[in-house]
């Protein structure tokens, strides 16, 4: 028998068969792992889509969700960072320290290190992991960036907006910077002058087609710019909709029609490349829409940065071969920390206790129909939000001080205290061309005035017209005990001031990661 350093070629020759059969049956054995794209939309209103009657029209949208789950009591928060801190880690903001307002660009902040990502769960089940698209969860030093919380690859921009063309953004005089990268690293290169929504999927599908999906499961986080504010499109989108007059609502619905389209092309790359058939698709808004930026949520209140139900209630569905119940309505209770059990768990990860996570599996519910495990969700406590001035401990019967701003959803019942924010009832703004300041006040609620409690049953009042505080104050001091409980396991809220090192032109004119930490730095040195 021929000899290879004294080891039988037989046996050398076994080794490696074992070997690749070994490899093979790694992902035989893991063949029920579906692949996951996960579609994030950046402040599409409750409205802002053809099947919930919309005058924008959304085909490729609307067939995908008649053809999944559509998720009508699916939550999410008011703005940016806090639905992408929730959505990667699974907790409520109470437990990260991102319970204020949202990361901004020129903040030493970004998702506290100590948190595992949903990228990372989903990286240790072997999954392929891919970020295209905005990040908003800070930058400030390199290991807060997309390529070291997770993700294999990452393409698009950190910050929360910037134009969709030129990808520069300014954060006020003298701090403007460009903001589009390829890994770590800025991509000029990259850089043609696409529109945004056009570049991202391009970006998207070509990962699709780079990828075996016989290999290995994928996960794709797209998370689109559009429709946020500043309000481009082409011009060939903006021609259909000639019909609206007010041009921010004629722009808008221009760029959610253009976005429907990469949802299509999405779609067809998807079946092209062998993906479909095993995969689980979400689509999600951030956020509730910006009347004063064209977008709808009507007849909801409310919206964007406010805990009114036009600021947290989302456009959400499931779309999925793998789906049970297919062409259904999920009327259950969903919030956006659900989808990182519910995603670790589809993809046969594990989930340990000390993740401590505020979401629940929810698969069974969108899927099957069952009931869902979620009953409550901590919308958020904002400790350094403006009080209401007419908020005290007496009014929340010394259980809670209904000047701080707090939302709560129990079963059928929500709570609000302190100041939820801009509260008036907006009508689509499609055949208007007045200023939202000159029309709709007949909507406005003037009793609100000096209020800093309310109680709404949404299942039967899902608008919030008709206060009940009054009436069940019973139902309010269960639900400020509820409260006053979350608010005991709050760690201290994270939001330092603005950092002058942070600006661009140190940086070669881009935004990028700026901190140092002395304290290490003097270590090195002694």
């Amino acid at each position: 028998m021929l000899l290879v350093g004294l080891v039988p070629v037989g046996l050398v020759l076994g080794f490696i068969i074992a070997q690749s059969w070994s490899v093979h049956m790694s992902w035989e054995n893991r063949g029920s792992q579906p692949h996951i794209i996960f579609i994030l939309v950046d402040d599409q209103g409750f409205r802002d889509v053809g099947y919930h009657g919309s005058e924008i029209k959304t085909p490729a949208i609307d067939r995908l969700a008649a053809q999944g789950v559509k998720l009508e009591n699916y939550y999410v928060q008011p703005l940016c960072s806090p639905s992408r801190s929730q959505l990667m880690t699974g907790r409520y903001q109470i437990h990260t320290g991102l319970q204020h307002s949202i990361i901004r660009a020129t903040q030493p902040n970004c998702l506290p290190l100590d948190n595992v990502t949903l990228p990372q769960k989903l990286k240790e089940a072997g999954y392929s992991t891919h970020m295209v698209g905005k990040w908003h969860l800070g930058f400030y030093k390199r290991g807060c960036l997309p390529t070291q919380r997770g993700f294999d690859t990452f393409f698009g921009s950190l910050l929360g907006s910037g134009d969709y063309y030129s990808h520069y953004k300014c954060e006020g005089t003298g701090m403007c910077g460009y903001d589009l990268y390829e890994g770590e690293e800025a991509a000029w290169d990259q850089d043609r002058g696409m529109y945004s929504t056009m570049m991202l999927t391009r970006k998207a599908i070509s990962i699709l087609a780079n990828h075996d999906p016989n290999q290995q499961p994928l996960f794709l986080y797209l998370a689109f710019q559009a429709v946020h504010s500043p309000l481009q499109v082409p011009a060939r989108y903006l021609e259909r909709y000639k019909g609206i007059p007010n041009l921010t609502r004629r722009k808008y619905a221009a760029m959610v029609t253009c976005l429907d389209e990469a949802i299509h092309n999405l779609t067809m790359a998807l079946k092209r490349y062998g993906y479909y058939d095993n995969t689980v698709i979400v689509y999600s808004s951030d956020n509730g829409g910006q009347p004063l930026a064209g977008g709808s949520n009507w007849p909801l209140r409310g919206s964007k940065a406010t805990y009114w139900e036009g600021g947290i209630k989302a456009v959400g569905f499931v779309h999925s071969p793998l789906l049970v119940n297919k062409g259904t309505k999920c009327r259950s209770l969903v919030h956006i920390t659900d989808w990182f059990p519910t995603l670790v768990t589809l993809a046969e990860g594990t989930l340990e206790e000390d993740l401590n996570l505020d979401g629940y599996d929810v698969w069974e519910a969108i899927s099957e129909g069952r009931p869902s495990p979620r009953q409550d969700i901590l919308h958020n406590i904002d400790p350094i939000y403006i009080k209401a001035k007419n908020g005290s401990w007496k009014a929340g019967y010394g259980l809670w001080n209904t000047a701080v701003q707090a939302a709560l959803r129990v079963g059928h019942w929500k709570l609000l205290t302190g100041v939820p924010g801009y509260s008036d009832w907006v009508p689509p703004q499609t055949f208007s061309t007045q200023r939202l300041t000159n029309r709709y006040h007949n909507e406005r609620i003037r009793w609100d005035r000096g209020k800093s409690i309310w109680l709404f049953n949404i299942t039967a009042d899902p608008y919030e017209r008709v206060d009940l505080s009054q009436r069940y104050p019973h139902i309010v001091k269960k639900m400020l005990m509820r409260l006053a409980h979350y608010n005991k396991t709050a760690v201290p809220v994270r939001y330092p001031a603005k950092d002058l090192r942070s600006n661009p032109q140190f940086n070669g004119g881009v935004w990028g990661p700026w901190y140092k930490d002395e304290k290490r730095n003097k270590t090195r040195n002694t």
